[in-house]
């Protein structure tokens, strides 16, 4: 079994919803279409796919004419994205095109700059808030971070691997999930929002043309938001092989063998990315029943036995530990459900 992408904490749900400022008969119609239960709003341990935010962005932004719907103090219309990337594509270097990217929305927006410099051999990119417009939200710090880096990414054809990532603001409820967001060390309350990188990747060439544009547009906002750097931390690898192994659950001695290291190796390398075994164990369970009931049909006592529960009262149990919500609440309205659930 492959490991599914790590599901979605609600709280950026919230703040999507609450930065977009709609109202409720709109939230309500557009968590429908996204497929996105309303009671779960409510629920702080809830979760959603990759793909169910991704919709829900794509359709705020798409309802607001807004491609960061409600977080500035302007919008940013339908087509800047687009734009941007146009800007950036004939750039000389990396170093080049991060420039054009600050002036980009130096242009654009009013609530921050976009500064990029390097300094010996780390390259530093920080968003300076707009004293005169307040500072910048979480959300809107995370989102910047984001599309800088992943665009960046993009740009040379290879992603960049972060050394810290550093937040203007207190940590959030998510906090855990941002090892799945950025790679590298993440702190907050900072004095200043920024990512940190190995300065040698502002010299790399732009490797994109037009043509390969369309593509990272069309899966945006996920490309930009999702796009993964998980597969350079041993939490990762340590999911992967735990998914295969399903619905067997491997032995911290068995998990360790498969990273060729001993279990204290492994549990202080884990301890740097602040998990656990345990930890991985439940979140690889918790996501793939996530998808599943979301997209599909199977029965909750087949997905309970996919993911090594023998007993679906005890995978009902677990499931309302991880999430603070049963099963049900996670079902896709189809027309025609199974009796087992």
């Amino acid at each position: 079994m492959q490991a599914p992408s790590a599901t979605v904490p609600i709280s950026l749900v919230n703040g999507l919803l609450d930065s977009a400022g709609a109202k409720p008969d709109i939230v309500r119609h557009y968590l429908h279409k996204a497929s996105i239960t309303p009671e779960l709003r409510g629920q702080p341990g809830a979760r959603v796919t990759e793909e169910q935010f991704s919709m829900l962005y794509r359709m705020l932004a798409i309802e607001l004419d807004d491609e960061m719907p409600g977080i500035f103090s302007r919008p940013l219309r339908s087509g800047t994205l687009k734009f941007l990337c146009l800007s950036l594509l004939d750039a000389s270097s990396l170093e080049t095109a991060l420039h054009r990217f600050g002036q980009f929305f130096h242009i654009v927006l009013d609530d921050f700059r976009l500064e990029s410099h390097r300094s010996g051999l780390v390259a530093e990119v920080a968003l300076r808030p707009n004293s005169a417009y307040g500072s910048i939200g979480p959300l809107g710090q995370e989102l910047m971070l984001k599309l800088a880096h992943g665009v960046s990414s993009w740009l040379i054809g290879q992603k960049i691997p972060l050394l810290n990532v550093d937040f203007a603001c207190s940590q959030p409820v998510h906090a855990m999930d941002y090892r799945y967001f950025f790679s590298g060390r993440t702190s907050f309350a900072c004095d200043a929002t920024l990512m940190r990188f190995s300065a040698g990747f502002l010299d790399m060439p732009i490797r994109q043309r037009k043509r390969n544009f369309r593509k990272f547009l069309a899966r945006s906002p996920g490309e930009w938001i999702f796009g993964s750097f998980s597969e350079q931390i041993v939490s990762d690898r340590i999911r992967q092989y735990l998914a295969g192994e399903l619905p067997d659950l491997p032995t911290i001695q068995q998990a360790a063998k498969s990273v060729h290291c001993s279990v204290r190796t492994l549990c202080r390398r884990l301890s740097a990315e602040e998990t656990t075994f345990q930890s991985l164990k439940d979140e690889l369970r918790r996501d793939i029943a996530i998808q599943r009931l979301t997209d599909t049909q199977d029965s909750i006592a087949v997905i309970a036995g996919d993911i090594g529960f023998d007993d679906p009262s005890a995978f009902h149990r677990a499931f309302r530990h991880w999430t603070g919500s049963t099963p049900g609440m996670y079902r896709r309205p189809f027309p025609a459900q199974s009796s087992a659930d």
